[in-house]
Order: C-alpha cells, then structure tokens, then sequence
C-alpha cells in the first residue's frame, strides 16, 4: 500500500476523492468545493491518496496541530470496503501520527454508525468525548452532534477540542 500526499488540487485523483468525498458525507459533514480546494494551501493540511495494486482506493485528511493530529477525513472507496484495507490504513496513522484525534457519527445513531465506532474501537481508538459538536462547516450548513475518538488519552480534552474549532473549522 501506498500514501502520497497530493499538493495541488490540479492532481488527476482529486476528482475522484472529491466525488467520493460528496457522495459519501453528508453536506452537513464536509466542505463545499472552494473550501477543499482551499485546503490544498493551507500548512496544517495533508491530503493523502491511499493506493492499492496502483489503484486509488481511499484517501486521508490530515490536520497537523499543536500535539496531535486531527483526521478530518478518512475514506476508503465503497468499491474496496470490508478487505481489511481500512485497518491497514489505521495501522499507517500509527505509525506515522501517534497522537490521533478524530470525528465520527454517535455509534447508536444507525447500523452503519455504529460498524464505524466498532471498526474504530478495534483498530485502537477509544472515545474520549460524547458531548461533542462540530462546529457548522459553513452558510446553510448544521454544527452537528458528533462523538470524539483518539488513539491516547488528551491531557486537556478542552485544549484539544478549542485546537480542533480554532484551526480545522475557522
């Protein structure tokens, strides 16, 4: 498996992520094109085209904060979900990021939620915050009841999730 940070949203793969991006996350839970292209330029940011057997299968977006690392995003492409694939990506996000910090949907919320916390808790993450709220992502769009999950134990979780608002959602 490969992970290539791509710099430009001129890159030939970013299409496809962004029609996944779009047809996989709600409006609610992701940027409108200009503010992903956006992220492209900004220093906090990777974006990382996840390739299998030369194949783009899924993609990560990666915010590089003050003591830890925010995964905005993280996608395997529906055509290669449940080959373990997801796991072998969580196990490069170890490797290379060792305090991790990410959003996802409360597990009770429906069945497909609830396999995403599940598939999470047992590649190594634990939930650290069920009062959480991502803020709006913008015009037109809801700040949304979310759970936070990491891979450690945040000394200051308030500290952590000020960073999150501050950085990743202004």
């Amino acid at each position: 498996m490969e992970f290539l940070q791509i710099t430009s949203p001129e890159d030939y793969r970013v299409q496809e992520i962004f029609a996944s991006y779009c047809s996989t996350f709600p409006e609610d839970e992701r940027r409108n094109d200009s503010q992903f292209t956006t992220l492209f330029s900004h220093p906090n940011v990777k974006i990382i085209s996840v390739l299998h057997d030369a194949k783009n299968i899924g993609y990560l977006i990666i915010w590089e904060l003050s003591n830890f690392n925010f995964v905005e995003h993280f996608e395997v492409f529906a055509e290669f979900r449940n080959q373990k694939l997801g796991s072998t990506i969580t196990n490069y996000l170890f490797e290379n990021y060792p305090r991790i910090v990410l959003e996802i949907e409360h597990g009770h919320k429906n069945e497909d939620a609830l396999r995403r916390f599940s598939f999470y808790q047992k590649n190594g993450f634990h939930l650290i915050d069920e009062m959480y709220v991502q803020p709006s992502y913008g015009v037109g769009k809801s700040p949304l009841e979310l759970w936070l999950l990491a891979n450690y134990i945040p000394e200051n979780l308030e500290e952590v999730k000020d960073e999150i608002y501050d950085v990743v959602y202004h």
